[in-house]
């Protein structure tokens, strides 16, 4: 997002609105990779089974209640980008436990 200081406002507002539509018609075309994902899925559901078995019912609470609240933003999000159905889930599904790919 480059800009000549010169360029008259209208003109800028213009390019970078094109610019934007082009990042998000490239994130709502791009294949997604849940690999990553998938194991932040597999370290957390040990760690909320982890937190069951010793009885920790509170913080299982507020895990699950936090991971249910992220989860619902990043759908909130990619609907509100323009995304929609299943790949909407995904990218989801990707903010939400990407994180996973980390390891």
């Amino acid at each position: 997002m480059n800009f000549d200081e010169n360029e008259p406002q209208s003109v800028r507002e213009e390019r970078f609105a094109a610019e934007r539509a082009e990042r998000r018609e490239a994130r709502r075309t791009a294949l997604l990779d849940s690999r990553g994902a998938h194991l932040g899925v597999a370290i957390v559901t040990i760690a909320l089974v982890l937190l069951t078995w010793n009885r920790k019912l509170v913080a299982l609470g507020v895990v699950g209640g936090v991971l249910l609240f992220w989860f619902s933003a990043a759908v909130a999000w990619a609907y509100a980008d323009g995304d929609h159905g299943r790949h909407a889930l995904q990218r989801a599904y990707n903010i939400t436990f990407g994180w996973g790919g980390w390891f």
